[in-house]
């Protein structure tokens, strides 16, 4: 893609837009975490985010099971794509509060769906939750996070 096409894309496209472009690889990841920790965006829409996850076993804990860092990795970036998919643009946003709660654990290799949600828009300061469910549709793990756009990327 040139980078004429990005900037394009970055200028018009709504923050929701914009997430989906990256999730059909459209428009490049800002870092590669996403790639990592197994994190593909399946479905996008104003205020709400679903992500695919599969994590592979580079993420387990001594135990066998997937660390409770990589789990709360996954929630932090599906509140903050949540909230960063309500913009008139995409702008990435800074985590001020992240609250986990771990249900069960989660298994390297098996299908998850991360679903995150904003609950309150705010300018300055936005609520979302998340949750991870299994194949099952069973809660594994649950998230609250306030966070606020990150003004480096102000347009």
């Amino acid at each position: 893609m040139s980078v004429e096409s990005e900037l394009d894309l970055w200028n018009t496209l709504s923050g929701a837009e914009l997430i989906k472009a990256m999730g059909e690889g459209r428009f490049p990841q800002f870092t590669p975490i996403n790639e990592h920790i197994g994190q593909v965006v399946s479905e996008v829409e104003h205020g709400r985010v679903r992500l695919a996850w599969s994590p592979e076993d580079k993420l387990c804990n001594p135990g066998g099971i997937v660390h409770g860092g990589y789990i709360a990795m996954i929630l932090d970036n599906a509140v903050c794509l949540a909230a960063s998919s309500t913009g008139e643009h995409f702008m990435p946003m800074l985590t001020l509060s992240l609250n986990v709660d771990y249900v069960r654990p989660v298994q390297a290799g098996r299908p998850y769906d991360v679903e995150g949600v904003c609950v309150h828009p705010g300018r300055t300061r936005m609520l979302s939750t998340a949750t991870i469910t299994d194949a099952g549709g069973r809660l594994i793990a649950q998230a609250t996070a306030s966070v606020t756009p990150n003004q480096a990327f102000a347009r």
